[in-house]
């Protein structure tokens, strides 16, 4: 039986900062690796090596995620909880050749019925070959999708 993606959370830390990674949000935009491959890199297990950069450049990398696949935490203020609402207009943008991100709070009402609340940004699928409906996984790479 495969792993529910939607509940896993993994967690890395230097001792001043730690990492948090939703792998169920990963759009695989390669933002990580390719602006920080010291402390990301996804040939390596574990994949993340918080101990590869300092603090203040790990923080700058997480911030670029376009997912909010990864976030982070200082370990000084513990973990605090995700705010449960984003004060931003919600857009829409289409992403060439890529995943349709819609940035601010929206609630996700999914084919089986479920609500999933999201917010900052949320990455759908607009090719129709990901294995995380209605969310992009990056498979538009795979199958060349185009615009």
């Amino acid at each position: 039986m495969a792993a529910d993606l939607s509940r896993v959370t993994k967690k890395y830390s230097n001792g001043e900062v730690t990492i948090v990674w939703k792998p169920a949000r990963c759009i695989h935009s390669t933002n990580c690796f390719t602006g920080l491959p010291a402390v990301f890199d996804p040939t390596k297990r574990p994949w993340v090596n918080a101990g590869g950069s300092d603090t203040a450049h790990i923080i700058e990398q997480v911030k670029k995620c376009p997912s909010t696949a990864l976030s982070y935490y200082m370990n000084s203020d513990g973990e605090k909880p995700e705010t449960e609402h984003t004060e931003t207009e919600t857009v829409v943008e289409a992403k060439p050749n890529g995943p349709l991100f819609v940035y601010g709070n929206v609630t996700v009402k999914k084919s089986d019925g479920s609500e999933e609340k999201r917010k900052e940004v949320t990455a759908f699928c607009r090719c129709g070959n990901s294995n995380n409906k209605p969310y992009c996984d990056g498979s538009h790479i795979k199958s060349g999708f185009k615009d």
